[in-house]
Order: structure tokens, then C-alpha cells, then sequence
């Protein structure tokens, strides 16, 4: 971005759920003196405000007509990233079950995406130490022009696992039920007609299905360091 130091650095990751974007993204920018975005959260947090309104999150056009109305700020601190909306905390009830549900089809709304992607450019703008992104089309549609982007993949049994960890009490499914609500996730995501799921013709891929979590934010970090330092030597 034009904005950004010259050693500063735009990183995208994207992939589906389960595979350790969030955590990996976090720590790197954690570790390398980023900012953080997830932009999940915000796709999450406008279809809570959908709910809490009485919007119905199966007709288009209403979710269409209110998507410019809530007000919707990230923290990028990766140590303690906030959502709010309409100035609420968010960050707990854009995690319930209701929400992820029906996430999908809001995120699929156009009029959706165009508002929350001009977001997502805006602060990936103002990082002048440089940014961690991370979502489902960041390297493809909302920073195409990303210094360096990842997309990270795993097997849905192990993705299936991993959720089902993030899950508590009523909200955890058995582990068949967690995989075919991914699959089911998968399929809305990329086969949406706006920004669907997909990896960048010029994205690294990163299998993280037998690697743990430190494997895979080692390997990330020393991705983005090698672009860092290409960048500081006049390269992109």
C-alpha cells in the first residue's frame, strides 16, 4: 500500500476454516511487529447485527439494504484484537452457532462484500508498520497486490478435529457433524458468485495438516521475513 513504511510488509492468508489461519496470523504479526486483521470477524459481525435487527438472513435484498448501516471498527492489536458494532462488544456473541450458520449467505451478498472489503483496504492503508490479513479472499480480491500471500490447506478430518477443540459445551458437534458442516461451509464459500473462496495464482500453499501450530507459524514467519528483507533490498 501506498502508505506503508518501506520495509513495512502486506501479508494475506487465506483458506478455509480449520486450518489454523487465525492462530498462525496472529502470532506472526505477534511476532514480527504487525498489525492484525481478521476479516472473519467482520463478516461475523455484520450478520449478528443482521440477527439482532430482525433482518432475515435468507432474503437478499433486506441484507442488502442494511449493510451499510452498522458501524463496524477493528482492533489490530495481535495480542488483543477487538470487534466492536455500533460501539458493543462483539467479540463474544459473532462466535455463537446461530451466527456461524448463517454467515455464509450474508457474506454472499454483494452489497456485503463490497462494504466490508473498502473496510479491509482502509486499515490494511493505515498499518504503517505493515499487516497480517487474513480471510477467504484477501490475496484474490481485497489486497491483489499483497507483498506476499499464503494460502493454508489441510485434510477436513484434521480440520474437522481442530474445530471441534474450538467448540465448548452445547456448541461442540461430534466430529462427523463438524465435517460436513465444513464441507458444507467449503462449497457456499467457493462457489459464491463474489470474492469466492480461492487461492491466488501467486499465493504460497502451506498444507498444515500434519504440522502443528508452531511448525506452521515457523514456516509462515520465515516466509514473510525472507519478503521483508526483499523489500528493504529494493525488491517487491
Amino acid at each position: 500500500m501506498e502508505t506503508a513504511a518501506p520495509s513495512a510488509v502486506i501479508v494475506a492468508i487465506d483458506g478455509p476454516s480449520g486450518t489454523g489461519k487465525s492462530s498462525t496470523s496472529k502470532a506472526v504479526a505477534a511476532k514480527l511487529g504487525l498489525r492484525y486483521l481478521d476479516t472473519g470477524a467482520q463478516y461475523r459481525a455484520i450478520t449478528w447485527w443482521m440477527i439482532t435487527n430482525g433482518v432475515d438472513t435468507d432474503d437478499p435484498h433486506a441484507i442488502a439494504v442494511a449493510a451499510g448501516k452498522p458501524a463496524i471498527v477493528s482492533g489490530t492489536d495481535p495480542c488483543a484484537p477487538t470487534i466492536t458494532v455500533d460501539g458493543l462488544d462483539a467479540a463474544g456473541p459473532i462466535r455463537t452457532q446461530e451466527v456461524t450458520s448463517k454467515v455464509s449467505a450474508v457474506s454472499a451478498v454483494p452489497e456485503v462484500r463490497s462494504r466490508i472489503t473498502e473496510l479491509q483496504r482502509s486499515i490494511a492503508a493505515e498499518a504503517e508498520d505493515g499487516i497480517v490479513v487474513e480471510g477467504r479472499d484477501i490475496g484474490t480480491t481485497v489486497l491483489p497486490d499483497a507483498d506476499l500471500k499464503i494460502f493454508l490447506t489441510a485434510s477436513p478430518e484434521a480440520r474437522a478435529a481442530r474445530r471441534n477443540g474450538e467448540l465448548k459445551g452445547k456448541e461442540a458437534a461430534d466430529l462427523a457433524a463438524t465435517k460436513e458442516a465444513l464441507i458444507k461451509r467449503d462449497a457456499a464459500d467457493s462457489g459464491r458468485k463474489a470474492s469466492p473462496l480461492a487461492k491466488a495464482d501467486d499465493a504460497v500453499e502451506v498444507d498444515t495438516t500434519d504440522l502443528t501450530l508452531d511448525q506452521v507459524i515457523e514456516c509462515v514467519v520465515t516466509l514473510v521475513e525472507e519478503r521483508r528483507t526483499g523489500k528493504r533490498a529494493g525488491g517487491k
